[in-house]
């Protein structure tokens, strides 16, 4: 009876571990992981987290006010400094194009804010929460396939109205960090002038010291 029993127990464990598998963790990608721990980082350092940067903001990426998002203040610190610590690259459009991918909008013309609903300020669980668009191979044939249909072939349309505005406001985002490139390649060249123009004053004022020293000093031969 009792060995009986014991056999009646292990078949009653087995049947319990087998009905309640183990739970997989979810994690979220590597991307979003590393771009919410980068504006994290960003947001502990600097000034105010404003909606404009103002004087003494010395942030290169934050959340914005609400928490519903965040700003990169200065494209050209944001690639130099911050993105090689966290990703292979440096390269600003391609960390754009990422965020794209993952439905990641830019919200102002003014300045680079981005926002998706599931990327919050002290929500980093939601993460998980956010996937990656996948790219629909068969767009034309369904096109094709959608002429007997008008319903099917309004949603098309309305598609391909959706993927051309994306691509334009794209387009725009680019343009405008291509300016703000060409902006601050000027100021470095005015700069680079700047300090020409000094070096160049340096030596002529050394040059004139040496003649003169060497002047004197012929002087002072010239006595002995």
């Amino acid at each position: 009876m009792k060995l009986l029993n014991q056999e009646i127990n292990v078949i009653n464990s087995s049947s319990t571990s087998q009905s309640s598998p183990r739970a997989t963790k979810i994690n979220p990608t590597p991307f979003l992981s590393k771009t919410y721990d980068l504006v994290e980082e960003g947001d502990r350092h600097g000034g105010s987290n404003d909606d404009d940067r103002g004087n003494g903001n010395t942030k290169i990426v934050s959340w914005n006010a609400e928490g519903t998002g965040f700003v990169v203040w200065s494209p050209g610190e944001f690639s130099e400094l911050m993105l090689p610590k966290y990703f292979k690259h440096n390269n600003f459009s391609s960390f754009i194009r990422q965020l794209n991918t993952y439905g990641f909008k830019k919200t102002s013309p003014k300045k680079w804010e981005f926002k998706h609903e599931k990327f919050r300020k002290g929500c980093r669980q939601m993460l998980v929460e956010i996937t990656r668009k996948r790219s629909d191979s068969s767009v034309f044939p369904a096109f094709l396939k959608a002429a007997n249909s008008d319903q099917a072939g309004k949603c098309n349309y309305a598609r391909i109205e959706i993927d051309e505005k994306e691509g334009e406001e794209n387009c725009l985002s680019l343009m405008e960090e291509n300016k703000n490139l060409r902006r601050e390649k000027l100021q470095l060249e005015m700069q680079i002038d700047q300090f020409k123009a000094l070096e160049i004053k340096l030596l002529d004022c050394l040059s004139q010291y040496m003649a003169a020293d060497q002047s004197h000093q012929n002087k002072v031969r010239r006595l002995c």
